[in-house]
């Protein structure tokens, strides 16, 4: 959405972050006085943010040699992708080229306010906040601030259409049935579900989809409605369990073997 004020200004990015794809810390100012900056805080795990991701990426190649700049921040939901390790082999993994922040103290996260994975901010040139928004959506709308304000800086830019919806669910104006809640079986996105040998998980939910955030590297067993198949999961993060056509009611049981900590089942939205 459109800031309520023309004259809020991009916070300075704190000096002792550790960046992934750089090899110099950006500076705000810096970026801002070249053109658009694109800032995108996320949590590589975490069922939102990975959904808007292909987007942001979209965004990046198209509009990157025009003048805009994509940074990302990744400010960890859970205890597992906090972990420094696990960060690089995830965003190699999800296909990021673009710099992205460490943030696993939160400090970006508090400067800039943000009410949840994914917060999105468009900086215009001078960097003045021009466009933001929190969770997913918006695709469109956010394009069409960028393209503005590319067309700012330039007046030789010449936009090219804009993005088809990447799922039916993102098209500008779609209802969707508003999905099961995230659940956490061990208690909070700080603690795993530990279970004894053996022992599966099984619940019910209305979705368009049911996803789980797994820490760890194994073999998870996933039962839809009672028809089993093995998943082998190679390394911590989001792991798809189902796709369906619609919003539609099932059963999931999941039976976690050696190596695996579950964190969160999570469910995306269909439409009716």
């Amino acid at each position: 959405m459109r800031p309520e004020r023309t004259n809020i200004a991009a916070p300075e990015l704190p000096g002792r972050l550790r960046w992934v794809g750089v090899d110099r810390a950006p500076r705000m100012a810096e970026l801002t006085a070249a053109g658009p900056v694109l800032v995108h805080f996320f949590d590589f795990a975490q069922l939102n943010s990975v959904r808007s991701l292909p987007y942001v990426l979209a965004w990046d190649e198209r509009y990157r040699d025009s003048g805009l700049t994509t940074l990302g921040i990744h400010s960890p939901r859970f205890e597992f992708s906090a972990r420094r390790e696990t960060l690089a082999p995830a965003l190699e993994r999800l296909g990021v080229r673009h710099p992205v922040a460490d943030d696993a103290r939160y400090a970006v996260w508090h400067d800039y306010g943000c009410k949840g994975w994914p917060s999105l901010f468009l900086w215009g040139q001078g960097g003045a906040l021009r466009w933001f928004h929190f969770g997913e959506g918006e695709y469109a709308a956010t394009e069409a601030a960028i393209a503005e304000e590319l067309e700012a800086t330039d007046r030789d830019f010449a936009p090219p259409p804009r993005l088809e919806p990447l799922r039916p669910s993102d098209a500008p104006g779609a209802l969707v049935a508003p999905p099961t809640e995230e659940l956490f079986p061990g208690g909070s996105p700080t603690e795993p579900w530990r279970p004894e040998p053996g022992e599966p998980l099984e619940l019910s939910y209305e979705a368009g989809g049911a996803y789980a955030s797994l820490d760890g590297a194994g073999t998870l067993r996933v039962a839809i409605d009672g028809e089993e198949r093995a998943i082998e999961i190679p390394a911590p993060g989001l792991h798809e369990l189902a796709v369906h056509p619609r919003h539609e009611a099932h059963v999931v049981r999941l039976s976690l073997g050696t190596g695996l900590e579950l964190y969160s089942v999570s469910f995306a939205p269909g439409l009716p």
